[in-house]
C-alpha cells in the first residue's frame, strides 16, 4: 500500500513540477516579450553588418528600444529603420546607433557628451558603456520625457539638460567622447574645444548631403575622416546662424 501511494505521489509531484517549470518559463517570456526581437536585431542588422565590439553588441541586446518610442511605434521598434518620436524628431535606425557608438571606442572609464538626447535611446546605450554621460536636448519636452524615462529604467550615470547644444557643456569639459545626433553644416568650434587631449567626436555634417565624421584631437590639432553617408535631422539653434568656417584638417 505504502509503495503504491508513494509512486502515485511521485507522479503527481513530477507533473506539478513540470507545470511549475512551464509557468515559470511563461512568466519569463512575458517579462520581456521583445527579448527575442532584440537578439534578432543585433544578429542580423548590427553584427551581420560588421559591428564587432562585444560591449556595444551587449548593450544593444540589453536596452529595451521599444520603451524609447511612442506606444504606436513599439511593434516596429526593432525594424531596420528610423522611427518618429514626436516634436518632428526621429530615433535613428539600430545599425546607425551601434555604428556611431562603436566609433567612440568606449572602455567604460570615459566621460561622454551627447548632443541631441531625443527619446534617450542613444543616451542609454552610451550609459551602458561609459562612466558618465551628459546629454543636451534643445526641445524641453523631449529632454524632460527622456530624463524621466532613463531614471525609471535605472540609469544613474546620466544627466540631461534642456539647452542649445552648440556650445556644449563647458563646466563639465573636457570629454573623452562627444556624440552628436543632429547634423550641422559645419562642426561647432565649442565642441571641438571640449574634447580631451585624446578625445573622439562622432558627428554628422552637411545639409542635404551628409557624412558621418570621426574627429580626433591629436596634440595641438585635429584629424578628421568621413566614415558613412547618413541622413539626420538638422542641428537647430545657434548653429543655424553661424557663418561658414574652416573645418579641421582631413585625415581621410
Amino acid at each position: 500500500m505504502s509503495r503504491v501511494r508513494s509512486g502515485r505521489n511521485g507522479r503527481e509531484a513530477a507533473a506539478l513540477g513540470a507545470l511549475f517549470l512551464l509557468a515559470a518559463w511563461g512568466c519569463r517570456q512575458k517579462a520581456d516579450p521583445m527579448e527575442t526581437k532584440r537578439a534578432q536585431m543585433v544578429e542580423t542588422q548590427i553584427e551581420g553588418r560588421g559591428i564587432h565590439d562585444p560591449r556595444v553588441l551587449e548593450a544593444m541586446r540589453e536596452v529595451p528600444r521599444h520603451l524609447f518610442v511612442p506606444p504606436a511605434e513599439a511593434a516596429s521598434a526593432y525594424d531596420d529603420r528610423p522611427l518618429p518620436i514626436g516634436s518632428d524628431q526621429t530615433i535613428s535606425q539600430p545599425y546607425v546607433v551601434a555604428f556611431m557608438t562603436e566609433q567612440l571606442r568606449l572602455t567604460g572609464k570615459e566621460k561622454v557628451l551627447e548632443i541631441g538626447t531625443g527619446s534617450g535611446y542613444q543616451t542609454a546605450i552610451l550609459a551602458k558603456l561609459a562612466a558618465k554621460v551628459y546629454s543636451i536636448e534643445i526641445r524641453p519636452e523631449l529632454a524632460k520625457a527622456a530624463a524621466e524615462r532613463l531614471r525609471s529604467l535605472g540609469f544613474r550615470n546620466v544627466e540631461v539638460r534642456a539647452a542649445d547644444g552648440y556650445r556644449g557643456w563647458p563646466e563639465e569639459a573636457p570629454f573623452d567622447g562627444i556624440l552628436v545626433t543632429a547634423a550641422p553644416e559645419r562642426v561647432p568650434p565649442p565642441l571641438l574645444e571640449q574634447l580631451s587631449p585624446t578625445g573622439r567626436m562622432v558627428i554628422p555634417v552637411g545639409s542635404f548631403y551628409q557624412e558621418l565624421k570621426v574627429i580626433e584631437r591629436q596634440g595641438g590639432g585635429y584629424s578628421e575622416k568621413s566614415v558613412l553617408p547618413v541622413r539626420f535631422v538638422p542641428f537647430v539653434g545657434e548653429a543655424e546662424g553661424v557663418p561658414p568656417a574652416a573645418t579641421p584638417g582631413s585625415g581621410r
